[in-house]
């Protein structure tokens, strides 16, 4: 069973991630970062993972020489 400690609401996750929480809600919408859904009231809830994927993937992409 997932604990709901690995999981972030959309404001906590965003600013973990330096952003916006509007600006992750339209990533969500995309399909840019996967989100799961908080099956009692429906909230967004991102992975700390998969954040720590995106921060990963960002990083390389810009990567000062």
């Amino acid at each position: 069973m997932t604990k709901l400690s690995n999981y972030m609401h959309t404001a906590e996750a965003a600013e973990y991630l330096g952003i916006h929480h509007n600006t992750l809600r339209k990533w969500a919408a995309r399909g840019e970062i996967p989100v799961h859904r908080n099956p009692v009231n429906g909230y967004r809830l991102f992975k700390r993972g998969d954040l720590d994927k995106l921060l990963k993937k960002a990083a390389k992409t810009f990567r000062l020489k």
